[in-house]
């Protein structure tokens, strides 16, 4: 298809595309528009391969139904992949079609790069006009379809040196490992709720990176294979097969794994609603609590600690961080247990 006609009023945040409410941001907002008969300026036009849900969203669909399905109608509906029950999205691999002029300073990006975008799917717009695989184990979608990225959206440059599944899984989490290593200190004991998923697994990895041989990392996982595949990878010092929902004992469980021991820093990495408790009741007074899960509420955990009288620091997870591809990517390089479990699962 020929170039597509650039018209004047692109904002950088993207509010230029928002249909309802009108001056809202496009992630809050109820339906977006995803005609790209038409290009504004600062952004950039995206050919879709691949749609990568996030693990909250994903397991959402699967309980209600057939989870192609319901992308479509979501995306019909409002215009991006918002997911109306969960609130998440997930990113996406795509081709560089065409870039509007008004993009950053510096930049360089032209049409046939290949990129991973780094800001959720609950904000893009997106067209969907096939899927033509779906891959459950990995919560990916293969589909013919264009999307735009905004001239304050970040993306990756898919890696020469792995496989584009392996990278756009692991790209989908990338702000969990930073995180971990900014909060981290030496020999802390850690807790990672949801330990065996995507996130989990390069929770605890860099949690061992960064506290050490002195620290003490306890995972957390309902998933007997998973769990399986996380003492596999020999970075838990402790591998317990617990129900995140269940605080009660989620927190015998800690307990009982560091020797009575509460956590310096729990992340909360579960797929399901209702885990807030877990990851507070296990962690000490004036302890961290990151909730990188998608499914977390933000009331129940702020009301929670306040009615079990714990004093501890909750964090929301940014999925962004200054780095967070370059970080994450270099991890899958660095360790090669890691790498070979996320190819096993998504490559």
């Amino acid at each position: 298809m020929s170039e597509r006609p650039i018209v004047p009023g692109g904002d950088p945040y993207g509010i230029h595309r928002v249909i309802e409410p009108r001056g809202a941001l496009p992630q809050p907002a109820l339906r977006v528009d995803n005609d790209f008969s038409r290009l504004f300026e600062g952004e950039v036009l995206l050919a879709v391969e691949t749609l990568n849900v996030d693990a909250a969203s994903f397991t959402q669909m699967e309980k209600e139904g057939d989870p192609a399905a319901i992308v479509l109608r979501t995306v019909a509906d409002r215009g991006k992949q918002h997911n109306p029950v969960t609130g998440s999205g997930g990113m996406l691999l795509g081709r560089v079609v065409q870039v509007a002029p008004g993009r950053p300073a510096g930049e360089v990006l032209a049409p046939g790069d290949r990129v991973a975008t780094l800001v959720s799917l609950s904000l893009t717009p997106l067209r969907i006009d096939r899927i033509k695989a779906v891959r459950l184990p990995s919560a990916q979608l293969d589909v013919d379809g264009e999307a735009v990225l905004f001239a304050s959206g970040a993306y990756a440059r898919l890696p020469a040196d792995l496989p584009d599944r392996l990278a756009l899984a692991a790209l989908d989490v990338a702000g969990a490992a930073p995180q971990v290593a900014r909060l981290v200190r030496p020999g802390a004991v850690v807790v990672v709720l949801g330990a065996g998923g995507k996130s989990g697994i390069l929770c605890v990895a860099e949690a061992r990176r960064a506290g050490g041989p002195g620290a003490t990392i306890v995972g957390l996982e309902a998933s007997e294979r998973a769990a399986g595949e996380l003492r596999a990878l020999g970075v838990c010092d402790a591998v317990v097969a617990a129900d995140a929902r269940d605080p009660v004992g989620v927190r015998r469980a800690v307990l009982g794994a560091t020797g009575g021991r509460e956590a310096d820093v729990t992340f909360s990495c579960v797929n399901v609603p209702d885990a807030e408790l877990g990851a507070i009741l296990a962690t000490r007074d004036r302890g961290v609590v990151y909730f990188f899960a998608m499914s977390t509420s933000f009331t129940k955990a702020a009301l929670g600690a306040e009615g079990v009288g714990k004093d501890v620091d909750l964090f929301i997870g940014n999925g962004f961080a200054h780095g967070h591809a370059d970080h994450t990517l270099a991890m899958l390089r660095a360790m090669p247990a890691l790498r070979a479990l996320f190819e096993r699962r998504y490559g």
